[in-house]
């Protein structure tokens, strides 16, 4: 049988495998910390940067910067934990307003919200680590790319290409 007939018979379920396990696989999440590691997407468009929390974000247990490579638009991204500590919501936010802001206001500024998973090389996903905590290999953020096309960051001039929900780490900052 032909190759194409063999592509034509792919479910949607075998196209996301597919795209899961053509990220390349990382090779530094055993020498690297959440709280500095560096995630991309497969089409190198967007670099996800955690840096250590800090005192002034006592509520948020991680948080990041979200950038779009070739433009100047960063974002900031945070991650609050549930109670339990097995859930991590996390916001990616865009020239939000400071002080006194309706929710309004909020919801103009957010690119992207949802929760963030972390998952190892073979695939096993658990819930984002903390800072100290060795780096995930992938990060999953559902509905990433969608979230995208519908924000503030989209349009010419600024982001493009709409990712993945999966980043891979590609790198440990300083």
């Amino acid at each position: 049988m032909p190759a194409s007939h063999t592509m034509a018979r792919l479910t949607p379920v075998h196209w996301a495998i597919m795209a899961f396990a053509a990220i390349p696989a990382p090779v530094l999440a055993d020498e690297c910390v959440q709280e500095k590691a560096v995630y991309g997407d497969m089409e190198n468009a967007y670099e996800l940067r955690f840096e250590p929390v800090g005192s002034e974000a006592a509520a948020a247990s991680n948080k990041f910067k979200f950038a779009v490579r070739n433009t100047p638009i960063v974002a900031d991204g945070v991650v609050m934990r549930s109670d339990d500590q097995l859930r991590a919501n996390g916001l990616i936010m865009f020239n939000c307003p400071e002080g006194d802001v309706t929710g309004a206001d909020l919801r103009a500024c957010t690119v992207w919200q949802g929760m963030i998973y972390a998952s190892d090389l073979t695939g096993n996903i658990s819930v984002l680590p903390a800072e100290g905590a060795g780096a995930a290999a992938r990060l999953v953020l559902p509905a990433l790319g969608p979230s995208i096309r519908d924000s503030s960051i989209w349009g010419k001039g600024k982001a493009t290409v709409a990712p993945w929900d999966v980043l891979a780490l590609k790198g440990c900052g300083e």
